[in-house]
């Protein structure tokens, strides 16, 4: 098993919970069981001993989503659909492709049914604050695992202020694993009218990594932009070296998303 694949399963396993990627009892290391998440289907995957210079493979269904009929074979189809669009010879994939599945997956869920206004609506007016503005279109650096910790940054377009802390906040309220990360540090740098510039951070706890993550947005004169770094940590403490990690997925983030100024 190669040293990208052992980290590929440590980070999956520490960003979805323990148990997402498990090698099967039966059959060769290379094969697989990946639970994807919410209530989809448990797919059998095996890695060539080449990767990740070559995909891995679907060759099925574990269980099936919630015993429901044909769920397994539609979420086969749609991850097999996946990879190769994800997959770039030479680079793990499977973090990219299950993100791409939940995507997906959420995509085509039935919106929810609409309810007429009334006293039991008291909570209404702010959901509908919260969605007043659009759900952000989030870029994905690459995951890096350090010492049992597991880091990946997001970023996203925003235009004010608001935009930025609604992007952050619906992040947190959608995607059950990011609420559950140690740390997600932030940051963002926003024009306003004229000369206004507004620019803010917040360490969640992760001491000092706001302001440096701060300080690489306004050294790549990076503008427009909220950066998300998301920590689970490992049980090892890395020192001075957390900070180094962070700022290479956000610049790495940041150069995916084409905002780099420089």
């Amino acid at each position: 098993m190669s040293d990208e694949l052992l980290d590929e399963v440590e980070a999956i396993n520490s960003i979805y919970g323990d148990g997402t990627l498990a090698p099967t009892e039966d059959e060769s290391s290379s094969t697989y069981i990946l639970k994807l998440p919410g209530d989809a289907s448990s797919l059998r995957i095996r890695f060539p001993d080449a990767y990740p210079a070559q995909p891995p493979l679907v060759l099925g269904t574990h269980h099936s989503s919630g015993g429901v009929r044909g769920a397994g074979a539609r979420d086969v189809r749609l991850f097999k659909d996946i990879l190769p669009s994800v997959f770039q010879e030479g680079s793990v994939c499977l973090f990219d492709a299950v993100e791409e599945f939940g995507r997906r997956v959420e995509e085509q869920a039935p919106g929810p049914e609409e309810t007429q206004d009334g006293p039991e609506d008291e909570e209404a007016a702010p959901r509908e604050k919260e969605d007043a503005l659009p759900a952000p279109d989030w870029t994905l650096s690459a995951v890096v695992v350090e010492n049992k910790s597991t880091f990946v940054a997001r970023v996203a377009r925003a235009s004010s202020p608001e935009e930025a802390r609604s992007h952050v906040a619906h992040l947190l309220a959608s995607d059950k694993k990011v609420r559950l990360a140690t740390h997600n540090i932030t940051a963002w740098r926003i024009r306003g009218d004229g000369a206004t510039q507004f620019q803010d951070c917040d360490d969640d706890g992760e001491t000092a990594a706001g302001g440096r993550l701060l300080h690489l947005m306004q050294v790549m004169d990076v503008w427009g932009v909220v950066v998300v770094v998301s920590r689970w940590y490992g049980g090892v403490k890395l020192g001075p070296r957390r900070f180094a990690v962070i700022n290479g997925v956000a610049r790495d983030g940041m150069v995916r998303a084409g905002v780099a100024g420089k």
